[in-house]
């Protein structure tokens, strides 16, 4: 299986390549000047903060350590092509991160409305035992039909002292 490395005119794949230290993505490209003696056709990652002459960032990386033949494209990658994919990149991982979020808002949701739910049933049981006291605080004990003052037949009876 022939991989980006083993063809010269493959771009390698976004996750793949280095990062500079400015944080940048590197940038492929293909060394065209005769010096130094070997390099010529060789591939290499810099960092896309570089002008021409360097000025930016120095960032370089060398892909071959010979040249590979015959290279088709002079450089590998267009400035316009790095910035597709890296503006690409960017937008997949904000859009991962934006699901990464919505699900823990949503666990955090469904955590929060769980705990209130068990909150509610230890309310409503603790409710219900303090109405179940109350009536059994204030019942009566059971009456026989002569203990409130009246005599089997329903009259009332006439206490004396």
């Amino acid at each position: 299986m022939s991989t980006w490395r083993d063809d010269p005119n493959a771009i390698p794949p976004w996750n793949e390549r280095p990062k500079c230290h400015c944080g940048f993505r590197t940038w492929l490209q293909v060394w065209t000047d005769p010096l130094p003696q070997g390099k010529q056709g060789c591939r290499f990652l810099k960092c896309p903060n570089i002008d021409d002459d360097f000025k930016a960032c120095t960032f370089m990386q060398w892909i071959d350590t010979r040249p590979l033949g015959r290279v088709r494209f002079h450089q590998v990658e267009t400035k316009g092509q790095y910035h597709a994919r890296h503006t690409q990149a960017r937008e997949e991982a904000r859009l991962a991160r934006e699901e990464q979020e919505r699900r823990v808002r949503q666990q955090q949701r469904e955590a929060a409305l769980k705990i209130q739910e068990e909150q509610f049933q230890a309310r409503e049981a603790q409710l219900k035992r303090e109405e179940d006291e109350l009536k059994n605080r204030y019942k009566e004990p059971a009456q026989s039909s002569t203990s409130d003052g009246r005599n089997k037949k329903g009259k009332f009876l006439r206490f004396t002292q």
